[in-house]
């Protein structure tokens, strides 16, 4: 009998390992790091063969979400990056981070919607909420990165950081503060500040009644990062100061990637057209015309059509700005 209980015991504890997905379940590696007495996820994807080859790091900085970097059902992973890594891997070492408090891989069947990791009220988790704000991601990054050139695997002689939405303020921030950045990709962000796109929504839908009233509520609490079931007053705050002048004040290239459908083409075309005035020879503009936010199409009411995926192309194109530029 014992030895019955002992054979049933092990059958479910193998399952409860063993049935667990990990990052190099899917062929990446896993480093973790300790930042401030928090263990930091780093996940990093080469190509075939080439992991422990050295070779540059192509740091991606996620939008926003409590999302976890991986993400699979009972068909396979999710993809982790927005576009085809197979266009960056004979040249880059992928590099993408956790977000603090989120598990770095989760099986889509204990997500919430738009698949993140929210409370059993739909809120954000404290753990997350209490670090998602700007200053935050740009000191840990930079840590991470420094880390990360200690590596044999590593070259220090290009380190290209890109972001998309929130990810490219994070990414623009790094580079006005870490000189090891030799190329920025600022996709799908607004020089002048995230607000600025949360007022352009309210006015396209007549809804502005209320949105200088929170701004002004939010200057007023800009520090305050006190938990309330979202982003804090610090988190919007942060991500709403114009980072137009720190860009321009960049010596290395600079590339900005936006759809022109985006709340935010008018500051992105506003910035191109000072870029021009400037007479800014390190900074190049790809236009997307008709697309969103996230590069799809959208129809007369601005409602996106997901069946057709362009990030891919987008992805080619940024290589081929990279290799232009190297």
């Amino acid at each position: 009998m014992k030895k019955l209980f002992f054979l049933f015991h092990f059958f479910i504890i193998s399952i409860s390992i063993f049935g667990q997905k990990t990052p190099e379940s899917f062929g990446y590696k896993h480093i973790l790091y300790k930042y401030k007495n928090e263990n930091i996820d780093v996940i990093v994807q080469s190509k075939k063969e080439d992991e422990n080859k050295k070779k540059p790091l192509f740091f991606w900085s996620q939008g926003s979400l409590p999302q976890p970097v991986i993400k699979y059902d009972e068909k396979g992973m999710f993809g982790t990056f927005p576009f085809d890594p197979k266009d960056f891997l004979n040249e880059f070492h992928l590099v993408i981070v956790g977000k603090p408090g989120i598990p770095i891989i989760s099986d889509v069947k204990n997500l919430k919607q738009n698949y993140c990791i929210l409370d059993d009220s739909l809120h954000i988790k404290k753990e997350y909420s209490d670090k998602n704000y700007l200053d935050y991601y740009v000191e840990r990054n930079n840590f991470i990165l420094k880390k990360l050139f200690q590596e044999k695997w590593v070259s220090s002689n290009i380190l290209v950081v890109a972001g998309h939405s929130e990810g490219s303020y994070i990414a623009a921030k790094m580079a006005s503060t870490n000189k090891r950045i030799t190329h920025l990709i600022y996709s799908g962000g607004n020089p002048y500040g995230r607000y600025l796109n949360i007022l352009a929504q309210s006015r396209y839908y007549d809804s502005d009644s209320t949105t200088f009233e929170n701004w002004k509520e939010i200057v007023k609490n800009k520090n305050n990062t006190d938990y309330n079931g979202g982003d804090t007053y610090k988190c919007t705050f942060d991500f709403s100061k114009p980072l137009a002048n720190e860009i321009f004040n960049l010596k290395i290239p600079v590339l900005f990637s936006y759809g022109t459908k985006d709340w935010s083409t008018p500051y992105n075309d506003l910035f191109y057209i000072e870029s021009i005035r400037k007479q800014s020879t390190n900074i190049t503009f790809l236009t997307y015309i008709g697309l969103e936010h996230n590069y799809f199409t959208v129809n007369e009411k601005l409602e996106p059509n997901q069946e057709i995926y362009n990030w891919e192309n987008v992805g080619k194109d940024w290589i081929k700005w990279l290799n232009k530029n190297n």
